[in-house]
């Protein structure tokens, strides 16, 4: 018997905005392959902790792929692949279009750093026989979560003679890894009466690194020369050289699926390495694009984009200068008629704590990529807030492709906010909207997203390059 028609359902479909769960818009086919992505994804996550790393990781990609570096003045042409790495944390790639460069680039932006615990320049000292590090947070971290968890040490060290040490302690089963202390709770009843901001303080986040004395010395500092000795037999450095590194002490978890349907992601640094990676594989994968694909994985987001490697610098346009000069075009009148996704995650809707959200206006997990048309704080403060027009664009072209999207915002209007780096491309007359992935606990040292709304992001950024 024929089924019979409800009028009333099929207007409803047909009028209400859909916002139905990825699992039962995909079929088995598709959700095969997001869970393979998301396979790839966690190997990336665990070999990329820092924006170098990063770097390092995306290098090998693109070579592997046939991608080769690119100097001001080389001859381009259509289906040329190439990138330009920016002091080794910050990289940009791009494949060359068939259409005229004048036509204008389709750009993807996304960062590479993540919140983390800096050394500071001067960091080693003793207290009380034990030796620590001294830390200077980096980003918008909840101290409190920083403290007793297993921590290893990324980075660089530059010795007085100018040769470069990489660091990377805490990651193979057989290191050390490193902590923050924090008071037993039978003590902490000062410490439990502060504001949650203020449980732990910047100056405690002390990293712990040793408490063997150096056997022939008894007086004080024989510990901190007990770990000074360590370090110079194994890596042949002094204190002073402390002054020239960047060392980062990041969390020592692996990522690994949650849940016991494996439909989840936990890990370190999905901000924004979940919309990063998408947009590298899209890249990677991408071949004789219509309009050429620039994709930039930048620095220094989660501090505001400053300094030479963010994108408040000028790198980003210098190289879309170059090769449109290369091209026979104008790099102004490039900007100008280019398009720009800023790659960067939302907030999932978390149950546990409805209240900062407006349910109709935020993400969901398993609800697909989210599309945010101005980020910002409170007023829209710090957004460049896409046109109409632009937004139009983005809707029919993902549709078009069967990229599952939804939108939202970061929060209630006055709850605070958030920014990306979108205005800082919109402001080179560039179209720009935010597109990424929704990410539950963010900014904590581990995060959750959905390995759908992950492969999303990648399909999405994919379909937008080749256009």
């Amino acid at each position: 018997m024929a089924k019979k028609s409800n009028p009333t359902k099929e207007l409803r479909e047909k009028l209400f905005l859909q916002r139905k769960n990825c699992y039962f818009r995909m079929d088995k086919e598709e959700i095969k392959a997001s869970t393979k992505f998301a396979d790839k994804y966690k190997k990336f996550l665990d070999s990329a902790k820092t924006e170098r790393e990063a770097v390092n990781e995306a290098v090998k990609l693109l070579e592997e792929k046939g991608f080769k570096e690119y100097k001001k003045g080389a001859k381009l042409k259509a289906g040329d692949k190439i990138y330009r790495n920016n002091r080794g944390k910050a990289i940009i790639m791009a494949v060359i279009g068939s259409a005229p460069i004048s036509e204008g680039v389709r750009l993807c932006a996304a960062h590479i750093d993540s919140p983390r615990l800096d050394l500071k320049q001067n960091p080693l000292y003793e207290d009380s026989e034990l030796a620590l590090f001294k830390t200077h947070y980096y980003g918008g971290i909840k101290k409190y979560q920083w403290t007793t968890i297993p921590l290893a040490l990324h980075g660089v060290i530059v010795k007085a003679d100018g040769s470069k040490i990489d660091f990377r302690i805490g990651e193979d089963e057989k290191d050390p890894v490193f902590c923050v202390t924090d008071l037993l709770p039978h003590l902490a009843t000062e410490q439990m009466s502060r504001p949650a901001g203020k449980l732990i303080k910047g100056e405690d986040l002390n990293l712990l690194i040793g408490s063997i004395p150096f056997r022939d010395d008894e007086t004080s500092g024989a510990v901190k020369l007990g770990i000074l000795n360590i370090l110079f037999e194994k890596y042949g450095i002094t204190e002073a050289d402390f002054i020239s590194s960047e060392l980062e002490a990041v969390p020592a978890f692996k990522a690994r699926d949650i849940g016991f349907d494996r439909s989840l992601i936990g890990g370190y640094g999905h901000d924004d390495r979940c919309c990063s990676f998408p947009a590298l594989m899209a890249t990677l994968d991408c071949e004789n694009p219509v309009h050429t694909a620039v994709t930039v994985l930048t620095d220094k987001e989660e501090t505001g984009s400053d300094g030479n490697t963010g994108l408040c610098s000028s790198y980003l346009e210098y190289f879309i200068y170059d090769i449109a000069e290369e091209l026979g075009s104008n790099g102004r009148d490039v900007l100008s008629a280019s398009e720009c996704l800023s790659a960067d995650v939302n907030a999932a809707f978390d149950p546990t704590f409805p209240e900062v959200n407006e349910r109709n206006n935020c993400a969901y997990v398993n609800k697909g990529v989210c599309i945010t048309k101005y980020t910002g704080a409170r007023g829209k403060s710090g957004t460049s807030d896409a046109s109409a027009e632009f937004a139009g664009r983005i809707r029919r072209l993902m549709d078009s492709q069967d990229v599952i999207w939804q939108t939202g915002e970061l929060g209630k209007v006055d709850m605070g906010g958030g920014g990306t780096v979108a205005a800082y491309i919109a402001n080179l007359n560039v179209d720009t909207i935010d597109m990424g992935v929704p990410v539950l606990s963010m900014h904590a040292p581990y995060e959750i997203i959905s390995k759908t709304d992950l492969y999303m992001a990648y399909k999405a950024f994919a379909v937008f390059i080749a256009d």
